[in-house]
């Protein structure tokens, strides 16, 4: 015994075991990398593009139907048709990146986009408009694929969910400049302004082709082309660490089928991992983790559109006009607003993203939209049943469209690209980021194509009934299906997917732990007693 006491005395006076106050203190956050960071935001501009098409379509749309004459349902054909004509791009983009890079990738998304741009600007009739149409929906279809893989690709696990959400921020940057452009461009003749507006678009993609040339190439995509040292060098830039950086190559080696003790500048890697098979993997014998993956990938997709939000953002002019607001200068200036409003809770949503988690934020963030689209319809029935002016329906069906955008801006919006991106395995991420995007792009097409005739067909009050439902049912499938992704490298992700289960099986695991606490303490309070009578 006394040689114990003796023993555990030495243990406690030993340097090596002695800790001071500092020992105790929480342990630091890592300073934000401004390198990686950087390299985020100019891959994600490639977003703008999209928003500032989706913005700009709501208001112009307007001036088209006027300058050409024609019905509502080739209208909102011209207004959708563009998400169609992206899957080319989309599905295109991830075996172009997987073959000259993710970074010449976003520079050709640039140069789709500007040709596509223009050719809308100078559009002299409907059928050359639909051209244009066409060429940027490739270029958009490029740019939503490739932002939000090069950049989860890029990014130190600590702000990954801070950087993956920049496209959404850009996208939402893109809505209210093209707002913004209709308001200003709205004062020209008819034949010119709406001309400008659309053709004016061509300018970021031009900013993007320069921006690029300072970023550097994906360490993912170089480990798969076998240039070891290359990757090495990016990750020693956008790591918080060097410990990190190591710890990042040494997952993605493995997962290329790299074994961990090569460390030639340039290797050979396995054929199976430079692309081919991939799409069989993927879809015709995925593993367990792999389909759960999938489904939870092509859900999130599925629902940030079915849920109605280009419904809301491409047509919010008419939106308000069934309010009640005539005049084509409010309706414009009222656009504004919804822009301004998902610019500003998108931006919050960024700084949110790594401290509260993907699963509280997504599930409050839905749980609001229902509540949203719910009072919406109810307010928009009372006006369209209404023989006199509702000043309080009215002014609850534009609270709730702001209140609405502010909540899938806060969680759905940059949730999905974050979540889709970072879930999928090295060797199948381009490809499995290209059809989430293909499920978004058609969703957003159906709703953006549909919206007129639908709200015709069941009014408008109704629409937003629908659009409610469907997101409920979101909100199910994401408390199901949606495990926390928070915190974890790209190469962990497989073990968190895989068992449809794992909600019910971490809550038997939860109820465990308890149970054995409260025996724990249970068992030391027995121990107690004999003690204290003995003495």
């Amino acid at each position: 015994m006394a040689a114990g006491l003796g023993a555990e005395s030495n243990n406690n006076t030993d340097p090596q075991n002695q800790k001071t106050l500092a020992d105790f203190d929480p342990q630091k956050k890592p300073k934000r990398n401004l390198y990686a960071s950087g390299a985020a935001i100019l891959a994600s501009m490639t977003s703008i593009l999209l928003g500032y098409d989706i913005g700009v379509m709501s208001g112009a749309a307007l001036y088209i139907k006027d300058d050409f004459k024609v019905s509502d349902t080739k209208i909102e054909i011209l207004i959708g048709i563009l998400n169609i004509y992206s899957l080319i791009g989309s599905l295109a983009a991830g075996r172009t990146s997987d073959w000259i890079g993710r970074r010449y990738t976003i520079v050709l998304a640039g140069a789709i986009f500007f040709a596509g741009a223009l050719l809308m600007g100078f559009a002299t009739n409907y059928a050359f408009l639909m051209g244009g149409r066409f060429v940027a929906g490739v270029g958009v279809g490029y740019a939503l694929m490739i932002a939000p893989v090069y950049t989860a690709e890029l990014s130190p696990a600590s702000t990954r969910g801070f950087l993956t959400s920049f496209p959404e921020v850009f996208i939402n940057g893109g809505i209210l400049l093209g707002y913004v452009s209709n308001y200003g461009f709205s004062k020209l003749p008819l034949h010119l302004g709406w001309r400008m507006m659309l053709g004016i678009g061509a300018i970021p993609s031009v900013l993007l082709a320069v921006g690029v040339l300072a970023m550097p190439e994906s360490p993912r995509w170089l480990v798969m082309q076998g240039r070891l040292a290359d990757a090495k060098k990016v990750l020693d830039k956008t790591s918080d660490s060097k410990e990190e950086s190591m710890l990042r190559l040494a997952d993605i080696k493995e997962a290329a089928g790299i074994p961990e003790d090569c460390n030639d500048d340039v290797v050979q890697v396995p054929k199976i991992n430079r692309g081919e098979g991939v799409w069989k993997e993927l879809l015709v014998r995925p593993t367990p983790a792999v389909r759960h993956i999938i489904v939870a990938a092509v859900g999130i997709h599925f629902f940030q559109q079915a849920s109605g939000i280009d419904a809301v953002v491409l047509y919010s002019p008419r939106i308000f006009e069934k309010a009640g607001i005539a005049s084509s200068d409010k309706k414009l200036l009222a656009t504004v607003a919804v822009g301004f409003v998902k610019t500003i809770f998108i931006l919050v949503a960024t700084f949110l993203l790594d401290k509260i988690g993907r699963r509280p934020l997504l599930l409050s963030s839905v749980a609001g939209m229902i509540a949203s689209l719910a009072t919406l319809a109810i307010s928009l029935t009372v006006i369209d049943q209404s023989h006199k002016k509702m000043i309080w329906a009215i002014g609850l069906a534009i609270s709730t469209v702001l209140s609405y955008v502010a909540f899938f801006s806060i969680g759905m919006g940059p949730i999905t690209w974050v979540y889709s991106s970072e879930i999928l395995p090295l060797k199948l991420r381009a490809q499995g980021a290209s059809i989430g995007v293909m499920v978004n792009r058609v969703t957003s097409g159906v709703v953006s194509m549909t919206f007129l005739s639908l709200s015709n067909a069941i009014t408008i009050g109704g629409s937003f009934f629908l659009y409610a439902s469907i997101a409920s049912v979101a909100w199910v499938f994401f408390y199901t299906c949606l495990p926390e992704t928070q915190g974890k490298t790209l190469e962990e992700m497989g073990v968190l997917f895989g068992n449809f289960r794992w909600l019910r099986d971490s809550k038997r695991e939860k109820r465990r732990n308890k149970a054995n606490e409260i025996n724990g303490d249970g068992a030391s309070n027995v121990q107690l007693g004999p003690v204290s009578n003995g003495n």
